[in-house]
């Protein structure tokens, strides 16, 4: 068979029927004597997909197209998640036109609006996903995303209306109408039927059939909308709002809007979400003032914390690089903390990292020993048992230091005030900008130590600058040494700056200029990533001094949504994207060596891939060859990465990550067991993933941090429900509820209500097991101290009644010595002495 076929079969996206030429030796030169019955014949059974070979035949014969070559990279098509926009078309009075025609004719008029159709879905590179009889079902936003997918569906929807409207067949002419409805949401779609190529890439999800309802609400020549697509639309589109209504086959009311046309005005796109990348500082000049005013009074001994809220994306992390950069011109001392939304819980995890960072990775025990009393001589502390404190919060075994003999309370009061004093201390050589970012995913330990810091900064040369979203409510607002900046978007002066910031003073053509206005509203990362991604499209021609457009502007140029824009920038990585899909989910930050030994590619395979998403930045990289560390550029990149993976891909991930940290990082396993149990538990691994979050949970309770210890232990108890019953599931939830009510009580003494109700049924479940174990005995005795604590006397007797039992079925002299102690106990504060005697 001639070769060319193929090509041209592959770029129609219908390889599948390559095989069915080469059978009947159709030769390339003899395609313009192809018909519909031959087509039949040969084995091309999809009426769309024949529709679609004749189109090309046609323009072949014509001489209007010449024999393509295929594309330099095809998007994939393997099956993903990720947010699609479908319209779905249906041809008005279909059975009465097939009653008053001739069917060749009907033939011919049906081939004539599915290729009027056709025509202007392929200018908005829409895809064509399935014929249904007279309907066409078309996805924006697959195979290869766009910026602007839902604009570019009605925009579609629009020329459908004036194509089908104008059709002449020869000297005859019908007046044809189409009612259209568009949806958009989440999807998964891609490869189906076992990877059988001639199977339609069909989308699944609510997405198409809330489509197709939207269409039968429509009037004939009408487009109807749902609310998620009136969302990514802003005002391009003039709308009229019809209300909720009720669906076919959808739970709850959906509002629709019919598009009535094109506004004369194209109107602002406010996108959802965003996060600020560190792009030249524009429009943020007072609040940098005031961060400088007050570093000038610190400096002088009036500390200060200063408090930066706004939105993701607004500029937070851009006004904290220009205040670094601004200090560094004099003495000064940066402590950073990074609070991180994986570590919520994790007992001050971003003062834990501060002191990890001076750990290496090759340092033995004793050395870490060694760096560790520097680092605390750095910073003048004093406090005698400050190394045994931080030993035991870092989980490093030691007979270094004496044992302390304090109190769980007193111990994490000491432990709080070394980092306090470390400040201090190092504010006494030279001014300290200390910086807390993210502060809205701070563990409550971490907030506890926090305040002390702002109330002792007060009379010390000391700047806390605090970032937070607004979601956030910090106790320092109206404190006297402290100052509230919140962030507001852009002027469109200053947008029009950052603009020129990106393009590196070159202009850009006022249409562009003027489309990345409307659509970013101010917000600083939706200028800089819509401006990248222009001079990313490929759209544009680089001189001296400016960009100048190629040929005319289409929607493609402009993203009108930052989550679209991210999709399309990840789509045209091709093979990199799936390392980042990995990266996302080890997390926002992820080591090279964990990395390489989860995806279990060749060095110079994954060496390329991590180069073109640093290059592209989507990943920004930190630390030498042997310890180099990649971060997503923003959250919301890796949410993109991540989400787009199925589950069936997601969950075996997840598993091998939980693998390669357990064998090959033990140092993760046994002072972040939280990170370990997340990885199990998004693998599906239920068992070990409550063993890790109990392993959490104590180790917080020996923090003397009963919220974390909490938070820890729920979600273990909440992923026991997924275990089936067995004896040794059962003797995991014995533990975790012993270890919660030890918890609870940390928090709130013996008698708190909560210690109950971690308590419930511990009893019975200890019986059940059939093997009464220390855990077992353990939690019995928990109870009966709770409910004597609580007053309830009566209540403690039958608990140890119950304890008396498990002694004595486990035939344990220590149990039944325990067990009578603890009745004894009862009788006496019932004053029945004899009996407690």
């Amino acid at each position: 068979m001639n070769s060319g076929i193929r090509d041209w079969l592959e770029t129609l996206g219908l390889a599948q029927y390559a095989g069915a030429f080469e059978d009947n030796d159709i030769d390339f030169d003899l395609l313009g004597q192809v018909d519909d019955q031959l087509l039949k014949d040969i084995g091309v059974g999809s009426a769309g997909h024949r529709l679609r070979i004749r189109a090309a035949i046609q323009k072949l014969a014509a001489g209007n197209a010449a024999e393509p070559s295929p594309p330099q990279s095809m998007p994939s098509t393997a099956a993903e998640r990720r947010q699609l926009t479908i319209l779905f078309c249906d041809l008005v009075g279909s059975t009465q036109l097939a009653q008053s025609l001739d069917p060749e004719t009907l033939r011919e008029w049906m081939q004539a609006y599915q290729q009027a159709c056709r025509g202007v879905i392929e200018t908005y590179d829409g895809h064509v996903a399935q014929y249904l009889g007279d309907g066409l079902m078309v996805y924006f936003g697959w195979p290869r995303a766009h910026e602007d997918d839902a604009e570019r569906a009605v925009r579609a929807g629009l020329g459908m209306v004036d194509a089908v409207s104008g059709l002449v067949r020869g000297s005859a002419s019908l007046t044809l109408q189409v009612r259209l409805g568009i949806a958009t949401g989440p999807v998964v779609v891609g490869e189906t039927g076992a990877g059988d190529a001639s199977i339609p890439k069909l989308a699944v999800g609510e997405t198409p059939n809330l489509a197709a309802r939207l269409q039968g609400l429509a009037a004939p020549n009408q487009i109807i909308i749902g609310s998620a697509t009136h969302r990514l639309l802003g005002n391009t589109f003039a709308l009229d709002d019809l209300g909720p209504h009720t669906l076919k086959g959808i739970t709850d009311p959906v509002r629709a809007y019919a598009v009535t046309g094109m506004n004369t005005q194209e109107g602002r796109f406010e996108a959802a979400r965003g996060q600020s990348r560190l792009s030249p500082m524009v429009g943020r000049e007072d609040e940098l003032a005031t961060v400088l005013r007050r570093w000038e009074q610190a400096c002088a001994g009036e500390g200060h914390a200063l408090l930066l809220c706004g939105e993701a994306g607004i500029g937070k992390s851009r006004i904290l690089r220009a205040a670094l950069e601004r200090v560094a011109q004099g003495p000064h001392r940066v402590l950073r903390h990074q609070c991180s939304p994986f570590h919520t819980n994790s007992t001050l995890y971003p003062f834990i990292a501060q002191v990890q960072a001076v750990f290496a990775r090759e340092d033995g025990l004793a050395q870490k020993f060694d760096r560790l009393e520097a680092w605390l001589r750095e910073g003048v502390v004093v406090d005698e048992a400050a190394p045994s404190l931080l030993a035991g919060l870092l989980s490093l075994s030691t007979s270094r230091y004496p044992a302390l003999q304090l109190s769980p309370q007193r111990q994490k009061e000491r432990t709080l005030s070394v980092f306090a004093d470390r400040i201090a201390g190092l504010s006494s050589k030279q001014p300290v900008l200390a910086v807390f970012e993210d502060v809205h995913w701070a563990d409550p330990t971490s907030l506890e130590l926090l305040d002390m810091i702002v109330e002792r900064i007060e009379s010390l040369p000391v700047i806390a600058l605090i970032t937070y979203r607004p979601e956030f409510t910090p106790a320092w607002v109206g404190q006297s040494q402290a100052t509230l900046l919140t962030l507001s978007r852009l002027s469109r002066r200053e947008a029009e700056a950052l603009v020129l910031r990106v393009t590196q003073g070159k202009a850009l053509p006022a249409e562009v200029m003027a489309q990345i206005l409307v659509k970013t509203d101010g917000v600083p990362l939706f200028v800089e990533e819509l401006t990248k991604t222009v001079l990313e499209s490929g759209l544009l021609k680089e001189t001296a001094d400016a960009f100048t457009l190629e040929g005319p502007l289409p929607p493609l140029a402009i993203p009108s949504t930052l989550q679209d824009s991210l999709m399309a920038r990840l789509d045209r990585l091709a093979g990199a994207k799936e390392v980042a899909q990995m990266g996302a989910c080890i997390g926002r930050e992820f080591g090279f060596e964990v990395l390489r030994l989860v995806s279990q590619l060749p060095r110079q395979v994954l060496d390329t891939a991590l180069k073109q998403l640093t290059d592209a930045e989507i990943l920004f990289r930190r630390g030498d060859m042997a310890h180099t560390v990649y971060i997503f550029k923003h959250a919301l990149i890796q949410d993109a990465a991540y989400d787009s993976l199925l589950k069936s891909k997601r969950v075996p991930i997840h598993q091998r990550i939980a693998a390669v940290m357990e064998e090959k990082f033990p140092e993760i396993a046994s002072t972040q067991p939280e990170v370990l149990a997340q990885h199990f538990g998004a693998g599906e691994r239920w068992s070990q993933a409550v063993a890790n979050w109990h392993k959490a949970g104590e180790l917080a309770i020996g923090r003397v941090a009963p919220r974390e210890a909490i938070a820890h232990l729920d979600k273990g108890m909440e992923l026991l429900e997924r275990i089936a019953r067995s004896p040794q599931r059962d003797r995991q939830e014995l533990v975790l509820r012993g270890a919660l009510a030890l918890a609870w009580n940390d928090y709130g003494g013996w008698a708190h209500p909560k210690i109950g109700e971690a308590l419930e049924g511990a009893q019975e479940l200890a019986q059940s097991t059939g093997h009464v174990d220390r855990s077992a005995f353990r939690v019995s005795i928990l109870l009966v101290i709770y409910e004597m604590c609580s007053g309830k006397i009566k209540n403690s007797l039958n608990a140890v009644d119950a304890l008396q039992k498990l002694a004595e079925l486990a035939s344990d002299e220590s149990m039944i010595l325990a067990a009578s102690y603890s009745l004894g106990c009862i009788h006496y504060y019932l004053g029945n002495y004899s009996s407690a005697l």
